[in-house]
């Protein structure tokens, strides 16, 4: 089962791709965690990829297509996938759907995880990172036991340049620019599936459930 995940910054679509792929046991592919690990690690993908992503902007395709198909062409994606974070574009979608046509394959669900702006601004600029062991928090829906100190490690916790409201606004007006166009894209296709993202966690997991069948 090939799944791609769709909803704007913040909307949870990740935490969903996680618990799909722990469900039906299958690779959760996040171009954003490829672009972190390679920030992380200075690469210069990593390097050209943070001054797109500091600025809340998207990383250029040249820099994701090769990397993406070369981890679905991989032993562990056999079974299927859940991709989260690609594609973003409509040119990113079709050389993929090109890419598995080659391969005598397709992708089976769309699924948009659909939350307001509003929402999402809310939630992002709430969230607090440890700039020390990566640990992440909230402000309202997961705190520390100590305001603004991390309690794993006793560090300091910071606010992520891309969580800042007006960085999380700029990201969703690029969403709503050149990735929501995707929804009506695969919406033609016939295999876009649409979940209410303000529920319960547990909630919109269920929802997607009865939709990809238990």
């Amino acid at each position: 089962m090939k799944i791609i995940m769709l909803g704007a910054p913040g909307a949870g679509k990740g935490t969903q791709a996680k618990r799909i792929a722990d469900k039906w046991q299958i690779p959760h592919i996040s171009t954003g965690d490829i672009f972190r690990a390679n920030i992380k690690e200075g690469t210069e993908l990593g390097k050209e990829a943070k001054k797109y992503m500091d600025q809340g902007a998207l990383v250029p395709d040249e820099l994701t297509v090769k990397l993406l198909l070369d981890r679905v062409a991989k032993d562990d994606c056999k079974n299927g996938y859940v991709l989260d974070g690609f594609p973003r574009t409509i040119p990113q979608a079709e050389v993929l759907d090109k890419a598995l046509a080659e391969l005598g394959d397709t992708v089976d669900f769309a699924v948009n995880v659909d939350v307001p702006d509003e929402n999402i601004i809310n939630r992002m600029s709430g969230r607090r990172a440890c700039v020390s062991c990566g640990a992440t928090y909230h402000i309202t829906y997961a705190p520390t036991k100590t305001e603004g100190i991390c309690d794993r490690c006793g560090k300091e916790l910071i606010l992520r340049e891309d969580d800042k409201p007006e960085t999380v606004q700029k990201r969703l007006e690029v969403y709503h620019k050149q990735t929501q166009p995707l929804i009506d894209y695969y919406a033609k296709k016939e295999i876009l599936k649409t979940v209410d993202g303000t529920k319960d966690m547990e909630e919109v997991f269920q929802d997607i459930v009865a939709i990809l069948g238990a």
